[in-house]
């Protein structure tokens, strides 16, 4: 059988279509990776990216606190402490987080002969996972929810939340204690202060009167002149809720970028006990302390102003810490 001629064009034409063929393949990730880098780098995709917050970190919470702050805020009544007693007393204890870097608390507590005083600190540091919604933004709604929870009453031109409807008043009476402001039901409950019959019997079994119908009653009460001793009613009868604006729950100006305080006067529990709540947002870290004092007495309601002066003071300090 004779044999086929070898053509040499033929062999020469497989052959560089081979190399073309190779060619494209090898050039084929090559294309896709320049897309990819150029996708990357599109300025419009950066743009959108939202600003992210100041706080990468957060501080130790026990230890942001002045010592000489603490003690004013933790009075003794006249006990004597040790010097261990002290360090254990004044250094705090810190609340258990999962990320130190997101949440950290710490609590304080002193009984004495005259009730028991609590301070706690939660310091949360906000990061948002939406590229259109910077960290700010997102902390700013956490702190708005808070506020409204809390139903504190608009500020003049602060666009702040509004006051809860009066419907839901009572929502704050079935807390015992502030969470972060979220539980508040002081404001709404001053609205209902006035409601209250005047000869509305008290936990001692004298007859009492409600405290916001006598301007002249001091925040706190006072128990032996106008007999506005602690009622088994719930925080209607606070007396802080008709002592004016100074010490009602309310917006703060002038601290951080929002911030607000709450103040509600528990008598229902075994004990007599106010609570107040200052919460403040700074850039993507929101702040809360909860400062409150018992008492066993009912008939010696702590004092308003004291709680609120000590509480704010404490913010101030903590906002200046945190902006170092």
């Amino acid at each position: 059988m004779p044999r086929k001629p070898f053509a040499p064009g033929a062999a020469l034409v497989a052959v560089a279509a081979l190399a073309v063929g190779l060619a494209g393949c090898t050039g084929g990730p090559g294309t896709d990776g320049d897309a990819a880098d150029a996708k990357g780098g599109d300025p419009a995709a950066t743009s959108q990216s939202a600003e992210p917050g100041r706080y990468q970190t957060l501080p130790e919470a026990c230890g942001l606190p002045s010592r000489s702050t603490v003690r004013g805020m933790l009075p003794g009544d006249g006990q004597q402490l040790s010097g261990a007693e002290a360090d254990k007393l004044y250094s705090g204890q810190a609340d258990i987080t999962y990320d130190t870097d997101r949440r950290v608390g710490c609590h304080w507590t002193r009984e004495t002969d005259a009730g028991t005083r609590h301070l706690s600190l939660d310091i949360q540091r906000v990061v948002s996972y939406d590229a259109a919604v910077s960290d700010d933004d997102k902390a700013q709604g956490i702190y708005d929810s808070k506020e409204l929870a809390a139903k504190i009453p608009s500020g003049d031109g602060t666009g702040s939340s509004p006051t809860a409807p009066p419907s839901k008043s009572t929502k704050g009476t079935k807390d015992t204690k502030s969470t972060g402001g979220a539980k508040g039901g002081a404001a709404a409950a001053g609205k209902n202060s006035t409601e209250a019959p005047a000869g509305k019997a008290s936990a001692s079994g004298k007859p009492g009167t409600d405290a916001s119908a006598n301007p002249s009653a001091s925040p706190g009460g006072d128990a032996s002149g106008d007999k506005s001793t602690a009622s088994t009613t719930p925080p209607t009868t606070d007396p802080s809720a008709g002592a004016g604006a100074s010490t009602a729950p309310r917006v703060l100006d002038g601290l951080a970028d929002a911030a607000f305080l709450n103040d509600k006067l528990i008598t229902a529990d075994s004990g007599v006990h106010r609570d107040v709540t200052v919460v403040f947002r700074t850039s993507n870290v929101i702040v809360t302390i909860t400062y409150d004092q018992w008492s066993t007495d009912k008939s010696m309601l702590p004092e308003s102003q004291e709680l609120q002066d000590k509480a704010r003071s404490l913010a101030d300090e903590l906002a200046d810490r945190l902006a170092e």
